[in-house]
């Protein structure tokens, strides 16, 4: 049985957000390319797992990632992971994975901030709020400080930072940020979501390092919460309702922890089962909270975190088979980017076009198992 948790009664003073950024390494590789390196370094000859990589990344859906790791490009100086010269795959510990983490996030983090807030019509000296997420690397003075200096930011905007809560995290970070702007109709709120999840690629045959390493990539998005009225309703979106839910017999078959030689996942195949059972009572109480029907949904916005995770949803809500096409668009071109991704997605169907009054219900999953769902309405 699902446990749900929703979220207070739908506010009367509406907030929005004003604006979605996304970014990518300038490095991205062939998924074809990735499973070749993967037969050499991990299979070695065992055409046993040469067969298991090949179906895994055949059928993954994907096309492309982008990644921060530069070793396996041809002109490559000797890197962490890979020595072209000697062709010798490498098992760099997680102090050296998390400094590629923190030379790489203090560019990025600072780089997409800028971006986002340009956009979205407001200045730097009218940011409230500050609120970064990553579950792939720590560094302090952390993300938060490095956006603070590059922006010019007063020393009074309130930072935070959400941490190793996978790749659902940018709906509490979401949830946070209309929190603020109910409680001061004047509060601007920037949120930034970087991960860097192919920094701990594991070089073995376990089916879990596989998994995990045929469809996660890195990948940063932003975007402005707030109460004020968006200057253009292009590319806006109104944050209506927010609910959690957890199924408790996934929380073994998702799972996150830190090694010796990285972060390890724990990525089983039966998540996709396990979300296809409960994803139609873990999207009632906001159905509920809203007044709406499950027809009433005009765009879903699913965390693509593979392809059996967005077949399975399809199929458990009975969707027709363009509803996903967003979510498998960000899947073919990006892969899975954690607590990124999801506003990858919602860019996407923007992108596309929707309607004012268009109803967006967007999900994502995390350890857990959880599923955390939000309901948005374009203008």
């Amino acid at each position: 049985m699902i446990s749900c948790i929703s979220s207070d009664t739908i506010k009367v003073m509406p907030v929005y957000l004003h604006h979605i950024e996304t970014l990518l390494p300038p490095t991205s590789y062939p998924q074809e390319e990735i499973a070749a390196t993967l037969k050499r370094s991990v299979a070695k000859g065992d055409r046993r797992t040469e067969k298991i990589i090949h179906h895994l990344y055949a059928q993954s859906a994907i096309e492309r990632r982008s990644s921060v790791v530069t070793d396996f490009l041809p002109d490559a100086e000797p890197g962490i992971f890979y020595d072209r010269a000697t062709d010798a795959f490498l098992c760099p510990s997680t102090g050296a994975r998390n400094a590629l983490y923190t030379e790489a996030a203090r560019t990025m983090f600072p780089t997409i901030a800028t971006r986002t807030l340009a956009a979205s019509g407001f200045a730097p000296e009218q940011l409230t709020h500050l609120i970064t997420v990553s579950c792939t690397g720590f560094f302090q003075p952390g993300p938060d400080f490095a956006i603070l200096k590059a922006l010019g930011l007063s020393a009074h905007v309130e930072r935070y930072h959400l941490g190793f809560m996978g790749c659902y995290a940018a709906f509490p970070a979401l949830r946070m940020a209309k929190a603020f702007c109910e409680a001061n109709p004047e509060a601007v709120v920037l949120v930034v979501c970087l991960e860097l999840c192919s920094l701990h690629v594991q070089w073995t045959a376990s089916m879990d390092d596989l998994l995990a390493g045929s469809v996660f990539a890195d990948g940063a998005s932003a975007t402005v919460v707030s109460a004020r009225e968006p200057q253009s309703t292009t590319g806006a979106l109104r944050l209506d309702a927010f609910s959690s839910a957890i199924a408790p017999a996934g929380d073994s078959d998702m799972a996150w922890t830190i090694g010796d030689v990285g972060f390890q996942m724990r990525l089983s195949s039966y998540v996709p089962e396990i979300i296809q059972s409960n994803v139609k009572d873990a999207i009632q109480p906001i159905l509920e909270k809203a007044v709406r029907t499950q027809e009433e949904i005009t765009h879903w916005a699913v965390h693509p975190g593979g392809r059996a995770i967005l077949d399975r949803v399809e199929r458990g809500l009975d969707l027709p088979e363009s509803a996903l096409a967003a979510s498998r668009e960000v899947l073919r071109n990006c892969g899975n980017m954690s607590s990124a991704t999801i506003l990858f997605v919602l860019k996407e169907l923007l992108s596309h076009g929707v309607a004012p009054e268009d109803t967006l219900l967007a999900m994502a999953f995390g350890p857990g198992l959880t599923i955390e769902t939000a309901l948005l309405t374009a203008l």
